[in-house]
């Protein structure tokens, strides 16, 4: 690992190094994820406390935070628990209450001398009709009154920590800051006129007014970049560090590919005719290719998969398709494995259910490179698999892969090409974040004569209705998916079981009519319900989210979502994305209980607006941000301090620019600039990627 820097010392000493912090308060701002000076000056107040010095409380309005000098009139003390300690004091003008709860009565008799003038600060409220201050936040003589700030930031707390505890070893922490070289652009410094990175911490600390705690002021934008560009130089990093081992240049030769073609009975879009350009161009490099497709639901991505996997085998080697499920591993094999025959490709599926001579005989063969290309689960990238020659690993629906994963699946061939595809559209700022050590395509045309879906909200209270209405358009026939948050009954949430709900369908439609998949079944039962809702055999698929990603039944055009507001946006969308495949008009209709909060009502109304899911995405991500977007454990999605990707991502396009800009220039990070750069990752904690730049 490499050696951080001594002048950053002072950032990464213990906290227990300041006045006022103990182990104790240590641990309550480890909570805070606080564990370093580094830290405490990263963490910065969302809002401020400002604070007027008045002569008499007439001055002043309720809610107001004064500073005020009183005489001590009388205290009353109350021998009943529970009840306040009350303070009579007056003004210039008038008299008020100080209100004290739990406090001891010598303190406060030392603190407020009958008949002194102190100086208070707090919060002026109205109880029972009477003006009062309680706890006062400060307290000291008329000779002392400047010590109180005039303007306090306000920082997030957890219990054991107050305000004031942050403010002053935050100050103590500002100290130890080190003066370090410029690492930003001066070209951008001067077109935004930013700060100094350490004249930056200080002021966001110690805001002069409102509006440098503004997200869009030029100190918070200064830090916001700082951190962005670490995070984009660390993708950069990644991305150079995947591209400088050799990579095979994998040129087709058209002749799999022009009968594959011939085989589907339509034409191209010209989306997908683009993308596939871009996948063959990358696929060709001598370079390792690594790139996100991004397509919405529907858009053709499974044929874009294939034909780039046939270039592969033209060009002699082997390629993998890896799906999240069995049920889309089953899928890909079906809709796949007649066009890999018409083009004389070996094609097989492998998942956890292959077991004894089957698997092992699958495995040999990929081993000896006799089967072409592989479906499967995450079970193909287990370290028994061998490939006889791997040139490209093809991820489905994975968008929970980070970018160490990414890289080691790398590592299954020599130098093999990565595509990463995903129907949740993500937004352009989190593509940014999350993918931007990849290249990206994006997939923005849907098929010709794809229709659009209407989508119905309805109470459940009308179910007997909806049934009713399904039993008409399943003797016209018409399939239909129901999906249901949870498999079986549950003590502890009201919502009606995928095997509830089967039952009764099943008593009002005829048990025939009706079939069951959840993720509690074996593969083969989930096989055997699905082989028979595909052949029509079943009408109603009764399902859990199993079904969410990828099915494709096109005669199925009616989707019921049960306690539709318990999903999310994205969800939604990729679980409505089930029907709107055929020719015939198709329908989602949102069940929900009553009442809606006003999140769950936001959702329902925006995929009953609009099927676009790049701007569900968006509405999603303002929704619920972006770590619940990603799933942040699983994504390696960073979390930002002092960046807010939402809001900020024309400077995460900048920083993304940037970073890959000085690594064209400078790729070991070796001059000044570039040892500032590398001072910056130390600071931001990316000292794994610092190893990996290459030296000279």
């Amino acid at each position: 690992m490499p050696t951080r820097p001594e002048i950053l010392y002072p950032l990464f000493g213990q906290l227990t190094q300041f006045s006022g912090i103990g182990p104790k308060i240590a641990l309550n701002l480890a909570k805070l994820n606080i564990d370093s000076p580094r830290d405490l000056i990263f963490t910065l107040p969302h809002s401020l406390l400002i604070r007027k010095k008045i002569k008499t409380i007439l001055e002043a309005n309720e809610g107001d935070i004064i500073i005020i000098g009183v005489t001590v009139d009388e205290h009353i003390e109350n021998q009943q628990k529970n009840k306040p300690y009350r303070i009579n004091v007056s003004d210039v003008k008038t008299s008020f209450q100080l209100i004290f709860f739990h406090s001891r009565k010598n303190w406060l008799r030392d603190l407020f001398p009958i008949g002194d003038i102190v100086i208070i600060s707090g919060r002026l409220e109205h109880f029972e009709g009477k003006v009062q201050i309680t706890h006062p936040d400060y307290t000291c003589k008329p000779s002392d009154i400047d010590q109180i700030p005039l303007i306090e930031p306000v920082y997030s707390l957890s219990a054991g920590i107050t305000q004031k505890t942050l403010s002053k070893s935050t100050k103590q922490a500002l100290k130890g800051i080190p003066d370090l070289k410029e690492w930003i652009n001066p070209s951008i410094i001067n077109k935004f006129k930013w700060p100094k990175w350490k004249d930056a911490l200080q002021e966001a600390h110690f805001p002069k007014g409102i509006d440098q705690i503004s997200i869009n002021s030029p100190i918070r934008q200064r830090l916001a970049y700082d951190e962005m560009l670490a995070h984009q130089l660390t993708l950069a990093i990644a991305r150079q560090n995947y591209r400088k081992y050799r990579g095979t240049e994998n040129l087709g030769t058209e002749l799999l590919s022009s009968i594959v073609m011939k085989a589907i009975p339509f034409e191209l879009t010209n989306a997908q005719k683009r993308v596939i350009l871009e996948i063959r161009n990358d696929m060709s490099q001598p370079f390792r290719m690594n790139r996100l497709l991004q397509g919405d639901v529907g858009s053709g991505k499974t044929l874009i998969a294939f034909l780039c996997m046939v270039t592969a085998i033209e060009a002699g080697g082997q390629a993998v398709i890896m799906a999240p499920t069995e049920i889309l591993t089953k899928q890909h094999e079906d809709t796949l494995r007649p066009l890999a025959e018409k083009a004389g490709i070996t094609l097989e599926s492998l998942t956890g259910r292959d077991k004894g001579k089957n698997r092992k005989a699958k495995i040999d063969a990929l081993a000896d490179g006799k089967i072409q290309i592989i479906v499967g689960t995450h079970a193909v990238f287990q370290e028994n698999i061998k490939f006889n020659d791997l040139r490209l690993a093809i991820i489905d629906e994975q968008h929970r892969f980070g970018v160490r994963q990414r890289m080691d699946l790398g590592k299954k061939g020599d130098a093999v090409d990565i595509l990463v595809m995903t129907a949740t559209p993500i937004p352009r700022s989190l593509a940014l974040t999350n993918y931007g050590d990849m290249e990206l395509s994006e997939l923005d045309e849907k098929p010709t004569g794809r229709k659009p879906i209407n989508t119905v909200m309805v109470s459940n209270s009308r179910i007997e209705e909806v049934i009713e209405r399904l039993s008409i358009a399943i003797k016209d026939g018409s399939q239909v998916y129901w999906v249901c948050p949870l498999v079986e009954e549950s003590d502890y949430l009201d919502l009606t079981s995928a095997e509830d709900r089967a039952r009764q369908l099943s008593s009002v439609l005829g048990q025939d009519n009706i079939g069951l998949v959840h993720g509690k079944m074996s593969g083969e039962e989930k096989d055997k319900v699905m082989s028979n809702f595909i052949r029509n055999k079943i009408k109603i698929l009764v399902a859990t989210t199993v079904i969410e990603v990828g099915v494709d039944v096109p005669n199925a055009s009616i989707i019921v979502i049960e306690h539709s507001e318990r999903f999310g946006l994205s969800q939604l969308h990729q679980l409505r994305g089930r029907v709107g495949r055929g020719i015939d008009t198709s329908t989602c209709l949102l069940v929900y209980a009553s009442p809606l909060g006003k999140t769950a009502k936001k959702r329902l109304e925006t995929i009953r607006e609009t099927n676009d899911g790049f701007k569900i995405a968006n509405v999603d991500l303002k929704l619920r941000g972006a770590g619940d977007i990603l799933g942040v454990a699983q994504s390696g999605l960073p979390k930002f301090r002092m960046a807010d990707i939402e809001t900020q991502s024309d400077l995460m396009e900048l920083a993304k620019d940037e970073a890959r800009l000085i690594l064209n220039n400078d790729p070991s990070l070796l001059t000044e600039k570039g040892k500032a750069l590398r001072n910056l990752l130390f600071i931001m904690g990316a000292d794994e990627y610092i190893k990996m730049l290459s030296v000279g």
